[in-house]
């Protein structure tokens, strides 16, 4: 009598289907979902939300943490309840054991506080700077309690360039010096004006006698003759090359910000180059938080943020 070899034959022929396939999905290269930084949203990507439809900027936190955002940066401007109180020290704990119980209760982390509104750092009236120096200090301390690793600051003021410079260093040795023990980093965005011209801003942060003194490049902020510098619309007539901008302002980079405004039929930004910019970030080894800022009129400002973070995902993934 023959022996029955099918049940052999087929457990043979399905081990050899197996093999093979298990050694093709070997060959396929790993992907990696995650993009070579984490990602923050400014605060400021909902400042109409926030001003004009009377949402409460403490809800920022469930606001990113709904949008899959790891990070959060805040806007000192955003929060009246602290800058029209009459007891600005009392207002300002309240400000942080809230949003350190959000950030908690959201399982988000508290990256930075950018600081308006709080005087002039550059001015040449000494006793105004000083002033102004007293009042960034009260959020370099939240910033502590928050467990933030930085307070951004503006430098603007001083039309004559080499007073400028002077006041400007002068501003932030005092500022960093007092940041340091408290862990955190005093940084400077290109905001406009002179802070606009990156290889004016990076004269000042080299003056600077102390190491946690660094910028906060934002990939839109380079019109040197728009106040805030906003390459907003391609209407600026004095603009600085962002790619270089972000390249000489990256060596002292404690942060990023991701400025978009318009997104083509493919998602691209319109005036902006994700993927060249990304590549400048990703060669001079930057991985820490890169902030999602959307300033566009056309979409929502929730579409925008999404749109934004979701280039930036695309972007990184394919350099």
């Amino acid at each position: 009598m023959k022996p029955n070899l099918f049940p052999l034959i087929l457990l043979l022929s399905l081990f050899l289907v197996f093999t093979v396939s298990c050694k093709n999905e070997t060959k396929k290269p790993a992907m990696s979902s995650k993009p070579f930084f984490k990602l923050s949203l400014a605060q400021w990507s909902f400042h109409r939300e926030f001003r004009e439809n009377d949402v409460s900027p403490y809800e920022f936190a469930k606001m990113a943490s709904n949008l899959g955002f790891d990070g959060l940066e805040y806007v000192s401007q955003l929060y009246t309840d602290v800058m029209e109180s009459e007891d600005k020290a009392s207002a300002i704990k309240v400000f942080i054991d809230k949003n350190n119980d959000l950030a908690s209760q959201y399982n988000i982390k508290n990256v930075l506080i950018m600081i308006d509104g709080e005087g002039d750092l550059s001015t040449s009236d000494s006793q105004e700077r000083k002033q102004a120096i007293e009042n960034h200090k009260a959020w370099i301390n939240a910033a502590s309690k928050m467990g933030c690793s930085a307070v951004r600051l503006n430098l603007h003021g001083e039309k004559e360039e080499s007073a400028w410079i002077k006041n400007s260093v002068e501003s932030l040795n005092i500022l960093s010096a007092f940041a340091e023990p408290l862990n955190i980093n005093v940084i400077v965005e290109n905001h406009g004006g002179k802070s606009s011209n990156a290889s004016l801003l990076m004269k000042v942060i080299n003056q600077v006698s102390y190491s946690n003194c660094g910028t906060l490049p934002d990939f839109g902020n380079f019109c040197m003759s728009e106040d805030w510098g906003s390459l907003k619309d391609n209407k600026c007539n004095n603009p600085y090359d962002p790619y270089l901008g972000v390249s000489e302002m990256l060596p002292r980079a404690f942060g990023l910000s991701a400025k978009s405004y318009e997104f083509d039929e493919n998602g691209d930004e319109t005036i902006l180059d994700y993927y060249k910019l990304l590549s400048i970030v990703k060669k001079a080894g930057y991985n820490g938080f890169i902030g999602v800022e959307y300033e566009g009129d056309r979409l929502s400002e929730k579409q925008g943020i999404i749109a934004t973070k979701k280039l930036l995902e695309k972007a990184a993934s394919s350099i």
